[in-house]
């Protein structure tokens, strides 16, 4: 085994990128306190060619000099809006026909293992604060949260990590279909 050279990877261009068919899936970051996380979410999304991140509340947005130094680029490439609060944001998903998920630990929430998706399922996920996790008053306005199921002592994670897993997770079927 060797490892790719870069131009072996055919990565897409910035006018590639923005010209290719999006997944309908929206990453929604409600008052994320690190520009670092921002940026590697962004990342995950232009990895996965998502259609937005959204960000909201205080969560900082591009253009962002923290965001740029993990973004490497994907603030250029990925759709981002921001909105004043995650109700705002809310709003303006269900006018475009999304569900909406929040990711957290909550009662009846589907466990990440047994969520079925299609690769043309609208869906929208929040994130929310490192310390705090989404907004009560958030959660009540989405259609169910979904949980990162977890076998250690902890029972969190740094919330780029929980978007890489639940990102993959929702691109996983237009994976299937290449």
């Amino acid at each position: 085994m060797r490892k790719l050279s870069m131009e072996e990877l055919d990565r897409k261009t910035v006018e590639e990128f923005k010209q290719s068919e999006k997944a309908p899936v929206i990453a929604v970051l409600e008052n994320v306190r690190s520009a670092y996380n921002v940026g590697s979410v962004l990342r995950t999304a232009d990895a996965f060619l998502l259609k937005a991140v959204y960000t909201t509340g205080y969560t900082a947005h591009p253009p962002h000099r923290q965001i740029q130094k993990t973004a490497l680029g994907a603030d250029e490439t990925v759709t981002t809006k921001h909105f004043d609060d995650a109700a705002e944001a809310i709003a303006a998903l269900r006018v475009e026909g999304y569900t909406i998920y929040a990711i957290e630990q909550a009662e009846n929430s589907v466990s990440l293992q047994h969520l079925q998706t299609t690769s043309s399922d609208k869906i929208a996920v929040i994130f929310g604060n490192e310390v705090t996790g989404v907004e009560q008053s958030t959660i009540l306005l989405c259609d169910g949260c979904i949980e990162i199921p977890q076998l250690g002592m902890k029972h969190s994670l740094n919330i780029s990590v929980a978007a890489g897993i639940v990102l993959w997770k929702l691109s996983e079927p237009r994976f299937a279909e290449l």
